[in-house]
């Protein structure tokens, strides 16, 4: 029976990546040709992701997700350049026969500096508290974590957790241009925004649709290092005959 839930979990895996992989290409086919054939190095692409996430803290930290509409774009559109970036610079490599150790070693440390960063962003923009952000950037980097120390015992965990960096970038992207219209448009309707002030949450007023986001964000984060970790041991069991 072991060895059947086994296959199962594997083959759920595997399913997973394929359908991730086929759903990516729909989109990044057209940009990956135009930046290889205009000659971008992958590590290029790597620094310009990292970049962008950058511009992104910026807005995040100086509070613009609250600025009117029409100037609080810049967070979910400097975000999701940063995104599709660090999906090009591995795609470009694979095409280009450009994958290097060095490579994977950069864009790696790069991401985990870019999420630290985002997440210091929205501490400093207040839109959350200091402890619920050393909570996330310690479930963050437990995400992290664990893959690392996972794929040295030679257990692949690509594709295994309901929030991969992908995933916490597109939630994130999304829940912060919510956030942006559910503030401006109780503005624009009542003439106040629509807000609440709980400390353990945050340090600015936020609306009740970021309060709760942040807190299911939170918790599906805790589920995914678990999962990581399950997962992980399981494996590793399996294999060892234990």
């Amino acid at each position: 029976m072991g060895f059947e839930i086994k296959l199962s979990s594997v083959e759920q895996t595997n399913n997973k990546r394929e359908r991730q992989k086929e759903f990516a290409n729909k989109f990044i086919d057209k940009p990956v040709e135009f930046l290889i054939k205009h000659g971008l190095h992958p590590n290029i692409l790597s620094y310009m992701g990292f970049l962008f996430s950058l511009g992104a803290t910026f807005f995040i930290a100086i509070g613009s997700i609250h600025f009117p509409i029409w100037f609080s774009w810049p967070v979910p559109f400097l975000l999701f350049i940063s995104g599709a970036f660090d999906v090009f610079d591995g795609e470009v490599a694979r095409r280009t026969g450009k994958i290097s150790k060095a490579g994977a070693y950069l864009d790696s440390n790069l991401d985990r500096i870019s999420d630290s960063i985002i997440i210091l962003g929205l501490i400093l923009g207040g839109l959350i508290n200091y402890f619920l952000g050393l909570v996330i950037l310690f479930l963050v980097i437990m995400i992290s974590y664990t893959r690392a120390r996972a794929e040295n015992e030679g257990v692949d965990l690509e594709g295994v957790g309901i929030m991969e960096r992908a995933q916490r970038i597109i939630i994130l992207i999304v829940a912060l241009s919510v956030e942006s219209w559910v503030y401006f448009l109780s503005v624009f309707i009542t003439g106040e925004p629509f807000t609440v002030l709980i400390p353990i949450i945050s340090s600015i007023q936020i609306t009740w649709f970021f309060l709760i986001f942040i807190m299911v964000y939170t918790i599906f984060l805790l589920l995914t290092v678990i999962q990581r970790f399950r997962f992980t041991f399981k494996n590793l069991l399996f294999f060892s005959g234990r």
